[in-house]
């Protein structure tokens, strides 16, 4: 089995957020809003900027309105 470096599990990551995001049809700048994050922060997670705590990542699962373990 091969090992998924920390950058690959970020780009998993980033992937879900920006696919689930997109499939609702909302903005990074509305995500940010539902989230309770800045504006900019959310695209700094899409692409790789960010690594985001286990605090944020909970804020962006309620952002899409979906439970944290389908951001997984």
């Amino acid at each position: 089995m091969q090992k998924l470096e920390d950058k690959d599990y970020l780009r998993l990551f980033a992937q879900r957020v920006r696919m689930l995001r997109e499939e609702q049809g909302i903005s990074q700048e509305k995500l940010a809003e539902r989230a309770e994050l800045h504006r900019t922060y959310i695209g700094m997670v899409e692409r790789l900027e960010r690594n985001p705590s286990l605090v944020c990542i909970h804020k962006i699962a309620n952002g899409l309105g979906v439970d944290v373990k389908q951001l997984f």
